[in-house]
C-alpha cells in the first residue's frame, strides 16, 4: 500500500478535518482577543464556517465539497443520538414544562413554514413562475433546525427540480446564525439600555479553568469506574456508534420492505427516511436507554455505562464539525437568480420568530420571559448553543428554568415535529401538493397554539 501524499484517499480524510480544526482553533483565538466579535457573540463555530467558505470560495484552501456534505450529514445524527443516549434526570413538572417547550418550538417551526410559503408561493404567482413553490419550507429547516437539515432537505428538492436547493436552505441555516447573532444582541441592547434587563454577561476567564459544573457531573452514582477495562470515552464512542449503525439497518430494511410490498411509496419515503435519519437514531437511543434502564432494575447490568457529560462533550463536538462544514459547503454560484426569495426568507424569517416568541414567551413563561424569549430566539433562528449564547447575557449562571426549557423542549419538540417529516416529503411532488401542504400546516399551527395557550390560561385560573 502506498502511504505517500500520492494516496489522496488515504490522507484525504486527515486533511479535511486538519483544516476544519485548525479553522475552529483559529477562530477561537479571534473570539477571545477581539472584543468586537466576542460582543457580537458569534459562535467559534459559526465563525470558522465562514471563515472557511472564503478561503474555500477564493480557492485558498483545497476543500472537498462533497466531504463537507457527508460531514454535515453524519454530524446531525450523531450529534442528536448523543444527546438521546443522555439519562434523563428529569420528571414531575419539568417533564410538564418541557412538553410546553417542545410545542412552542414546533410552532414556532410551523410560522416559519407558513411564512415562507407564503413568499415562495407569492413568486411562484407573481414575477418569478419558475420559482420551486416548496422552497419556503427550508426556512424553517435553515432557522429551526439548522445547517444539517437545510442540508439534507435542500438536497431532496434538489432531486425534484429546485436548482441550488442545497446551498439555498445552508444559505438560510447561516442567515439564521447571523440573526441569532445580531438581532438578539441589538435587541439585548435595547432591552438594557430600556432598563427591562440586567446584561449580566459571561466573563470568559469564569470558564477557563475547566471545571465540571454540578449540572453535569463527571461521575455518577453506581457508574462504572475510570479504572474499567474500556475507557469510559471509548464506552461512549461505542454506544454512540452502535446506535447509528442500528439506525442505517433499520433504515435500509425499511426501504428494501417497501420496496417489496408498496414500490410506489418507496419515491416518496426513501428520501424521508435517509434525511431524517437523526430521528430514528434518537428513536433508537431512548429505547436503549429503555433496555439498560429494565436490566438495570433487573440487576442483570450492575453499572451505569452512559456517562452524560460525556456524551454532552461528543454531541457538542459533532455539531461544532457539522456547523463548520455546512456553512462552508454553501455555493454562492448556486444562488444566482435565488437572492430575491432568500433575502425575503431571511429578513421574514428574523423579524416574524422573534415578534412571535414575544408574544408566547409572555404567555407561557410570565416569571422568566425575558430569559426564555432570548434563550429560544437564539435557538430558533440558529442551534441551542446560540440559544445559550443569548441566555447566559441574562442569566450566567443558569438559574432561570430558560436552560432547561431548551434542552427538555427539544427532546419533546421530536415528538411534537413528527407529522412534519410527512409534510416536508408530500411538499415537492407538484403545485397541489405544496398547496394542500400549506394548509395543512395552518391546521396543526392552529392545533398547537390551542395546546399551547391552554397552559397559560390554566396558569392565570390558579
Amino acid at each position: 500500500m502506498d502511504y505517500s501524499a500520492a494516496n489522496t484517499g488515504l490522507w484525504n480524510f486527515v486533511i479535511q478535518i486538519g483544516i476544519i480544526a485548525a479553522l475552529l482553533l483559529l477562530s477561537n483565538c479571534l473570539r477571545k482577543k477581539l472584543s468586537f466579535i466576542r460582543k457580537a457573540m458569534i459562535p467559534t463555530a459559526v465563525l470558522a464556517g465562514f471563515l472557511l467558505l472564503l478561503l474555500r470560495t477564493a480557492g485558498i484552501l483545497p476543500v472537498d465539497v462533497d466531504f463537507l456534505n457527508m460531514l454535515t450529514y453524519h454530524g446531525i445524527a450523531i450529534g442528536f443520538i448523543a444527546q438521546s443516549l443522555r439519562i434523563n434526570k428529569t420528571q414531575g413538572q419539568e417533564d410538564r414544562s418541557g412538553l410546553k417547550s417542545g410545542a412552542l418550538i414546533v410552532s414556532t417551526y410551523l410560522m416559519q413554514g407558513t411564512a415562507g410559503l407564503i413568499i415562495s408561493l407569492g413568486l411562484c404567482f407573481t414575477f418569478m413562475k419558475d420559482f420551486f413553490p416548496a422552497a419556503g419550507i427550508l426556512l424553517p429547516m435553515g432557522y429551526g433546525q439548522g445547517p444539517g437539515q437545510a442540508n439534507n432537505i435542500g438536497y431532496t428538492y434538489e432531486t425534484h427540480g429546485f436548482a441550488g436547493g442545497q446551498s439555498f436552505g445552508l444559505s438560510l441555516a447561516a442567515a439564521g446564525y447571523l440573526c441569532a447573532c445580531i438581532i438578539g444582541v441589538i435587541y439585548l441592547n435595547y432591552l438594557s439600555r430600556k432598563g427591562k434587563v440586567a446584561r449580566l454577561g459571561v466573563r470568559q476567564e469564569s470558564f477557563s479553568d475547566g471545571a465540571v459544573t454540578t449540572a453535569e457531573t463527571f461521575q455518577d452514582e453506581n457508574e462504572a469506574p475510570l479504572s474499567d477495562s474500556l475507557d469510559r470515552l471509548s464506552m461512549q464512542i461505542c454506544l454512540i456508534f452502535a446506535v447509528y449503525f442500528a439506525t442505517y439497518l433499520v433504515s435500509w430494511g425499511l426501504c428494501e420492505l417497501l420496496r417489496a410490498v408498496a414500490p410506489g411509496l418507496l419515491g416518496t419515503v426513501e428520501s424521508l427516511l435517509w434525511g431524517f435519519n437523526f430521528i430514528i437514531g434518537s428513536v433508537l437511543a431512548m429505547a436503549l436507554n429503555g433496555i439498560l434502564k429494565l436490566l438495570n432494575a433487573k440487576k442483570i447490568v450492575r453499572r451505569q455505562y452512559r456517562n452524560n457529560y460525556l456524551l454532552s462533550r461528543i454531541s457538542g463536538f459533532a455539531f461544532d464539525l457539522m456547523i463548520v462544514a455546512g456553512i462552508a459547503a454553501i455555493d454562492i454560484e448556486k444562488l444566482e437568480g435565488l437572492w430575491v426569495p432568500f433575502l425575503l426568507m431571511a429578513v421574514t424569517g428574523g423579524i416574524l420568530t422573534l415578534v412571535y416568541l414575544q408574544f408566547m414567551c409572555k404567555k407561557l413563561f410570565p416569571n422568566s420571559y425575558y430569559e426564555n424569549l432570548m434563550g429560544f430566539y437564539g435557538m430558533l433562528t440558529g442551534t441551542i448553543s446560540s440559544g445559550v449564547l443569548l441566555l447566559r447575557e441574562l442569566d450566567p449562571e443558569m438559574k432561570s428554568p430558560a436552560g432547561m426549557n431548551l434542552v427538555t423542549g427539544s427532546s419533546f419538540g421530536i415528538a411534537f415535529g413528527a407529522p412534519m417529516l410527512i409534510l416536508v416529503g408530500m411538499a415537492p411532488k407538484s403545485l397541489s401538493m405544496t398547496l394542500l401542504v400549506f394548509g395543512l400546516i395552518l391546521v396543526y399551527w392552529a392545533l398547537l397554539l390551542l395546546y399551547l395557550l391552554k397552559f397559560s390560561g390554566r396558569k392565570k385560573a390558579k
